[in-house]
């Protein structure tokens, strides 16, 4: 059997139409009807690979990989399950901090947290509400907050300001003082000494809508 046909083979058992594995992928929803049944694209790009055979839960070779490249089942043991937190980060006004309990979770792979710097046991996600930080982040996106204690960096941070959480983008000033920035420019910058906010932690990932 060919990958053409394993592929085929896989959508039908999974219950999953072509067109809609072609969108999953990034691709228009002819792309792999096209590949199955006329054999255009000749083969499969690597990262379309990788991710119809995780989805479809078979090995990558079975779709075109090399053997010494191959996705199996085997492999989803490596993963971190990150808590999506009931708290709310405001790109407004604030948001009051309620209740931290987590409701759901989001599941990375192990070695890409790895690749990016990251330590699972050290993140949290929770979501965005607000204009504030628009078009960089926008209301109902989720954002993965780096939680460890680190050497602090200008960039994208949700802080603690009196009772309400806020993803800012927070600027050291000097001399103890600190801006709290919008994306969006029609909110002024927020300014505070080192003593009346906290960081919680730096937003390194999001999620949304497109």
């Amino acid at each position: 059997m060919s990958s053409r046909e394993k592929l085929a083979a896989a959508a039908k058992a999974k219950g999953s139409s072509l067109a809609a594995l072609s969108r999953m992928i990034g691709r228009n929803g002819t792309y792999l009807q096209q590949y199955i049944s006329k054999g255009s694209p000749k083969k499969l790009e690597e990262e379309d690979r990788r991710k119809l055979a995780e989805f479809l839960g078979i090995p990558e070779s079975e779709l075109g990989a090399p053997k010494d490249k191959s996705y199996t089942p085997a492999n989803r043991g490596d993963w971190v399950e990150v808590p999506r937190l009931e708290v709310d980060a405001s790109a407004g006004p604030g948001a009051v901090a309620l209740q931290e309990d987590a409701f759901d979770a989001f599941r990375f792979s192990k070695k890409w947290l790895a690749e990016q710097g990251l330590d699972g046991a050290q993140l949290s996600a929770i979501r965005v509400v607000g204009d504030s930080m628009e078009p960089l982040l926008r209301e109902g996106d989720e954002v993965l907050v780096d939680c460890r204690e680190q050497p602090f960096r200008d960039g994208v941070h949700v802080v603690r300001l009196d009772d309400s959480l806020l993803v800012k983008r927070v600027a050291n000033q000097g001399a103890g003082r600190f801006s709290l920035l919008s994306q969006n420019l029609a909110y002024p910058p927020i300014q505070v000494k080192a003593e009346d906010f906290e960081v919680i932690g730096r937003v390194v990932w999001k999620s949304g809508r497109v």
